[in-house]
C-alpha cells in the first residue's frame, strides 16, 4: 500500500522526469551575513509563483561554504526552503558535497525533511570509481541526480564511461549538465545512451552558455553503430535563480519546439543568444567567473527580492566592470526580465 510520503516521492519523480523549471535557490544575507529568513521564504515563493517544478537547495548558487558545519547553515537553509514550499507539487532537490560519509549523512537529513531527490557534486579527492561507489551509496538514501559542474567553480573533468557507470545505476535519476563545454556534454549524452537509459534518464541542461539550444536540440549520438535519440527535458540552473516566469515560459516554448513548432524554434534560437549574452553577464564569465553568485544577486536586489548581493564570504563581489555589464544586459533585453511580474506579487512574498 502507497503512504502519502511514497505517493509524493512517485509524483515528484514523474514530475522531474517530464521535464520542468528547477532555479538553482540563492542564500538570502542581511548586511551583517546572517540568514534572512524572510527574504530566503520570499524568494522560494517567488520560484513556486513563477511556476517552477521545483528548487534545488544546497547547491553552487546557495554557496557551497553553507556545509561547512562551522557555518551551520545547511539544516536552517534546507528545512526553510522545505516549510515554505509545504503544500505544493514543487521537486525539493538538496545538494549533497563531501565524501562519502558527508554526502550520506546530508542525504539523511534531506530525506528527514522531505526533499525529493540529491543533487549529488563531484568530490575531488576521489577518482571515478570511488565516484560511483559515492553515488552509489547516497542512493540508498535518496534518489541521485549526477552533476557535471564546470571546473571553474569546483568541478573536474570526467570521462565518458564514468557517466556510462553513474548512468547505469538504478538510483540515478537524472543528471546535471553544466561543464560548460560541447566536448563534456557530449561525453554525457553518450554515456547516458551506452547505459540504455536515454528513456528514463532525465537530463537538465546546466550549461548557463547554452540553455536554449541544449533545450531545443534533437541530439543523436551514435551508440555501437546504433543511432539513439536522447534530449534535455528542463533546467536546473543558476540562471534561472533570475528572471524565473521567464524562464517558465521559456521551457513551454522549447517543449513546442521539440514537437514541430517552427516558429518557436526560430525564436528560441535567436533568444538563445541574447540569454547566453545576458548570462556572461550576470556569471562573470570575462573574469572566470568569480562574480557569478554576487552577479544573481544584484539581479534580485534589484527586483527587491534581496536587501544586498552579500555572500558568506566578504571577498566574493563583482568584479570590476560587471556592474555596467548588468547596466547593458538589464537596457538591451527586457523581454528577458520578469520585473513586472515580481512587482505585482513583491509585497505578498514578503508578508
Amino acid at each position: 500500500m502507497l503512504t502519502a510520503s511514497s505517493t509524493r516521492q512517485t509524483s515528484a519523480l514523474a514530475r522531474f522526469r517530464r521535464g520542468c523549471v528547477i532555479p538553482a535557490h540563492p542564500l538570502a544575507l542581511t548586511a551583517d551575513r546572517r540568514l534572512d529568513e524572510r527574504r530566503q521564504r520570499a524568494l522560494t515563493r517567488y520560484y513556486l509563483a513563477s511556476g517552477a517544478g521545483g528548487i534545488a537547495v544546497g547547491v553552487h548558487t546557495t554557496q557551497f561554504a553553507i556545509h561547512d558545519p562551522k557555518v551551520g547553515l545547511l539544516a536552517p537553509v534546507l528545512e526553510l526552503a522545505a516549510e515554505t514550499a509545504a503544500g505544493s507539487d514543487a521537486v525539493l532537490v538538496a545538494g549533497a558535497c563531501g565524501d562519502t560519509a558527508q554526502a550520506v549523512a546530508e542525504a539523511e537529513l534531506a530525506a528527514s525533511l522531505g526533499y525529493h531527490m540529491v543533487l549529488l557534486s563531484p568530490y575531488a579527492p576521489l577518482d571515478e570509481d570511488a565516484l560511483v561507489e559515492r553515488a552509489r551509496a547516497v542512493g540508498e538514501v535518496l534518489p541521485v541526480i549526477g552533476f557535471y559542474l564546470q571546473p571553474a567553480v569546483g568541478g573536474r573533468e570526467l570521462s565518458r564511461g564514468f557517466w556510462a557507470r553513474l548512468a547505469a545505476l538504478e538510483s540515478v535519476v537524472g543528471i546535471k549538465v553544466a561543464p560548460f563545454d560541447r566536448y563534456r556534454t557530449l561525453d554525457v549524452l553518450h554515456g547516458v545512451c551506452a547505459a540504455g537509459r536515454n528513456g528514463d534518464l532525465a537530463l537538465y541542461t546546466g550549461n548557463d552558455d547554452h540553455i536554449l539550444a541544449d533545450l531545443v536540440a534533437p541530439h543523436r549520438v551514435v551508440v555501437d553503430g546504433r543511432d539513439v535519440e536522447v534530449e534535455f527535458v528542463g533546467g536546473l540552473l543558476g540562471q534561472w535563480a533570475v528572471w524565473a516566469n521567464t524562464a517558465v515560459t521559456l521551457l513551454d516554448e522549447a517543449h513546442r519546439a521539440r514537437a514541430g513548432d517552427d516558429a518557436a524554434l526560430r525564436r528560441l534560437l535567436t533568444l538563445d543568444g541574447h540569454l547566453t549574452d545576458a548570462n556572461a553577464a550576470i556569471f562573470d564569465a570575462a573574469n572566470g567567473y568569480h562574480g557569478c553568485i554576487p552577479g544573481i544577486h544584484e539581479v534580485l536586489r534589484r527586483q527587491g527580492l534581496l536587501a544586498g548581493r552579500w555572500c558568506l564570504d566578504p571577498a566574493e563581489e563583482l568584479s570590476p566592470g560587471q556592474l555596467a555589464e548588468l547596466d547593458r544586459v538589464h537596457r538591451a533585453y527586457p523581454h528577458l526580465r520578469d520585473d513586472d511580474f515580481v512587482a505585482a506579487h513583491l509585497d505578498t512574498w514578503l508578508s
